[in-house]
């Protein structure tokens, strides 16, 4: 046969992936959740933001009992210092109270620092000690919290908490003050909502990138197995210890967040229950996740709101005082109810079990009939 009738075969090229529906639905979620200061109006977007905020203290708290193993029941503490640092740094002293007048963005940047730096001072004793010894001494940290917030009034204001200063940022001042966008008067709840997003972003972005590197995998060695960890290299005090400031520095800012939003700080909000709210997110969502403090953040959050918002069209729930049940009693009787059936039923929370569904309903490489070989380089969809 002539060569020239020959024709050589054509190199095999794979074909570019295809968008997964996962993709689409990232987008459609994002459009969606860029769009609502629009259409929605402020209960929604307290809400939000409130969820945003928790959702930060969240991914904060699972890198350091979900992902180390460390049990914290003192995250309301370092939540505190972040909203009054902000306060102390921020405000002009006008009110009586101290203040050191510095612009609002520096004042978040110092207040988060500072609760880092509450954590380090804590940390060779998060280093040490592990399991209900580490979250009692952690719950003392509640309890220190409370008398100062309580007793020194010129800091925190005592009983009755202190006024916030609105975050000013490149001229923009998130304060009541409306500004007209596409003919929608933006107050200070829906310019808080796109600050939100960017911070809870830029935190779960940074988390997952600790989770899925080096640090991720021997912080779950040190989880799973504190002793083997450390025969094999595994500095297990030094990454105890700057896990603990790092979910520190998550809770500093989780409380930034929440004093704009209330845009006053009053003592009695960061005491133990808060700190309760707070493991409860981590094991309804599902611990050691970035998605999975979000989800447990958001539904633990969201509760108590919506059952305020609606308990005149729900059974059994009232108001304080008229016979029923009040909406925040509700609230943890229910998320309590669920931190029973995660770990009873859902070990790997809301997350786990929604990706244990996704697993079992993947069709798989071979299930377009028996025999069929696995091409490499070649999607799935091609095959």
């Amino acid at each position: 046969m002539s060569e020239a009738l020959v024709k050589p075969a054509k190199p095999l090229r794979s074909a570019r992936p295809r968008p997964r529906p996962r993709t689409y639905a990232w987008a459609a979620g994002t459009v969606v959740l860029l769009a609502l200061p629009f259409y929605v109006d402020r209960f929604w977007l307290l809400a939000g933001l409130f969820a945003m905020a928790a959702a930060i203290g969240a991914i904060g708290l699972n890198l350091l009992t979900g992902a180390t193993g460390q049990l914290s029941m003192g995250h309301a503490f370092f939540l505190a210092v972040g909203a009054y640092g902000y306060c102390v740094f921020a405000a002009d002293g006008g009110d009586g109270l101290t203040g050191l007048g510095l612009p609002t963005w520096l004042a978040v940047i110092l207040a988060v620092l500072v609760s880092g730096v509450a954590g380090g001072l804590f940390s060779p004793i998060a280093g040490r000690l592990s399991g209900a010894y580490l979250g009692i001494a952690t719950l003392a940290l509640v309890f220190i919290g409370q008398h100062v917030m309580f007793n020194a009034h010129d800091l925190t204001g005592g009983s009755n908490g202190r006024d916030v200063p609105p975050l000013s940022v490149f001229g923009l001042t998130f304060d009541d003050r409306e500004l007209v966008v596409a003919a929608v008067p933006f107050g200070s709840a829906e310019k808080l909502w796109y600050a939100g997003l960017v911070l809870l972003l830029g935190g779960g972005l940074f988390a997952r990138g600790v989770l899925r590197g080096r640090p991720g995998r021997a912080m779950n060695a040190i989880r799973d197995h504190r002793i083997a960890a450390g025969v094999i290299g595994v500095p297990v005090a030094r990454y105890r210890a700057a896990v603990f400031v790092l979910s520190s520095m998550y809770a500093g800012l989780a409380g930034v967040l929440l004093a704009l939003v209330f845009q006053r700080t009053v003592p009695d909000y960061f005491g133990v229950t808060l700190s309760l709210e707070y493991l409860a997110m981590i094991v309804i969502g599902g611990l050691g996740s970035v998605a999975g403090a979000v989800v447990g953040a958001v539904f633990v959050s969201l509760l108590p709101q919506l059952l305020t918002r609606y308990s005149d069209a729900l059974p059994l729930v009232s108001d304080p005082g008229t016979g029923g049940i009040a909406p925040g009693e509700a609230a943890r009787y229910l998320y309590g109810a669920a931190v029973v059936a995660a770990v009873l039923f859902l070990p790997g929370g809301l997350v786990g079990a929604a990706a244990r569904r996704r697993v079992r309903t993947d069709p798989g490489p071979l299930s377009k009939g028996p025999g069929l070989p696995e091409l490499p380089g070649l999607p799935r969809e091609e095959r």
